[in-house]
């Protein structure tokens, strides 16, 4: 069974950073783009930044272009995210996923695994 393996959330102040990981079977790793979305209580799961497989070309949320960077370690089977800059309302879960199905992240519906979610909380 494929899985992915998301590490890294926390608590962090307002203008802070983080680093979240995410891990998966190599399998799994080298035919996907990597994506992160996120939620928060009481609002639905939202897309925040992805990665091609092969390009690398990357994609981001308005809401989070120019502070977040996502990145993919192919040798090691892992995606980043680094958050800087952090703001209250970055507080949410963070979610990893895959698009094995086209490689490329660009569509959220071909987004087909999940990791179980770390959460980043921002503080005042």
């Amino acid at each position: 069974q494929e899985e992915l393996v998301e590490s890294g959330g926390g608590t962090v102040q307002s203008g802070g950073s983080l680093t979240l990981s995410c891990s998966a079977s190599e399998s799994l790793f080298s035919r996907s783009a990597m994506g992160w979305f996120r939620q928060a209580p009481g609002k639905e799961r939202e897309f925040v930044a992805a990665i091609d497989r092969h390009t690398e070309r990357t994609y981001y949320s308005e809401s989070v272009k120019g502070r977040f960077q996502i990145s993919r370690d192919n040798a090691k089977h892992t995606a980043f995210l680094q958050m800087n800059n952090l703001r209250r309302e970055d507080t949410a879960v963070y979610y990893c996923s895959t698009d094995s199905l086209t490689g490329t992240g660009r569509n959220l519906n071909d987004y087909d695994h999940w990791g179980q979610g770390t959460q980043v909380t921002v503080t005042s």
